[in-house]
């Protein structure tokens, strides 16, 4: 009598071997060295038009950008919201806000050069004769300085998928304010640890390297629960980046909440009841993303909504490290391997994204 072979479970080494067709998680795993090469990437010396944008007084920075190229923007504009000389605004759009005028400078950022949203944004604004500073890999966008003397380029990385290079694109957009003077300078020696930190903790989260670890564990208790995020107002661009990277990596759906506003309005639906009596967020998972400098009174607000909330399911989630950035860059590696693991746990390539490729497919054909 033929003895039936035991069929195992594949472990996410398996999966990441069977699914993983463009090397998201080598890209993940390089994360701090594209930062510390994109940082290093962009100074006076290689630009000396950095020294003399320097001195224009600029009344802000409008970031033109969309997906991955757009959330560096986001995060600019949490970190000049704490510690900065100037607002950053980001445009997701094809065109210029009504109120802009050439006192303001743009970064125009395209991973491929080619978003067609972010070149038109940027086309106008050179019409209006404002300063573009152009981040991308090539394509339409970098021609752009081509067309006028006030634009310049800052090349970037190519050859991954466009959100797998937030490393590269953010370091120079950073590097690039800094610069500029619009953001204070990091001490050197800081910079350097704060990479070490990160980099450390990137190997903890490697799910191929642990893949029973925290991070493992975390994704296998969400695969069948709906998820939602939400943390204080300076973690907004992680939150919005945690979706994102779920939406594209996991093909997953996730609610974003931000405190306190979501508590004037949010926490009402979070303690609703169906018709049949069971609490609608019950089956949904509430994964909070918190730093050590939120604010007390937020701090409170999310204990409160923890000890409250109807789900059976919570986490809080604390990034590390001494300063917002850090926090906000601890994050990024949690979102990354956990939307990664996700997708392999739920049969999908993560760097699969055939609904974006068929509505380009489409918007070629209808030009």
């Amino acid at each position: 009598m033929e003895h039936e072979e035991d069929v195992h479970e594949p472990t996410l080494i398996d999966l990441v071997e069977q699914l993983d067709s463009e090397g998201v998680c080598g890209f993940i795993r390089t994360f701090v060295d594209d930062l510390r090469g994109g940082y290093e990437a962009v100074n006076p010396e290689r630009f000396p038009w950095l020294n003399d944008l320097r001195r224009a007084p600029w009344g802000g920075v409008l970031c033109l950008g969309m997906g991955g190229s757009a959330a560096g923007g986001d995060f600019l504009a949490a970190l000049t919201n704490q510690q900065g000389y100037c607002p950053v605004v980001v445009q997701r759009d094809y065109t210029l806000p009504a109120w802009f005028d050439a006192t303001w400078l743009v970064v125009a950022t395209s991973h491929s050069g080619n978003t067609e949203e972010t070149v038109a944004a940027a086309e106008e604004a050179i019409k209006k004769e404002a300063t573009v500073i152009v981040i991308a890999t090539g394509g339409l966008l970098a021609g752009l300085p081509e067309l006028s003397e006030r634009c310049y380029l800052i090349p970037t990385v190519g050859g991954q998928p466009p959100r797998t290079a937030f490393g590269h694109i953010f370091s120079r957009q950073l590097a690039c304010l800094e610069h500029l003077g619009l953001t204070p300078p990091m001490d050197e020696a800081a910079r350097n640890d704060m990479f070490d930190r990160l980099d450390a903790i990137n190997g903890h989260f490697d799910i191929v390297a642990h893949p029973e670890g925290d991070i493992a564990m975390l994704a296998a208790s969400l695969v069948e629960r709906p998820m939602a995020v939400a943390g204080p107002t300076e973690l907004a661009p992680a939150l919005n980046r945690f979706k994102n990277q779920m939406n594209e990596n996991a093909g997953r759906f996730v609610r974003i909440g931000i405190v306190p506003e979501m508590n004037h309005n949010e926490s009402v639906a979070w303690g609703g009841v169906g018709p049949d009596g069971d609490p609608l967020a019950g089956e949904q998972a509430l994964l909070l993303l918190t730093w050590p400098g939120m604010h007390p009174r937020v701090k409170q607000r999310l204990d409160w909504m923890v000890a409250h909330a109807s789900t059976e399911t919570a986490w809080n989630l604390t990034g590390e490290g001494e300063s917002l950035l850090e926090c906000l860059l601890y994050h990024c590696l949690v979102m990354d391997w956990l939307s990664t693991a996700l997708a392999l746990l739920h049969g999908k390539d993560p760097a699969a994204i055939a609904p974006i490729i068929a509505l380009k497919a489409h918007l070629n054909s209808v030009q």
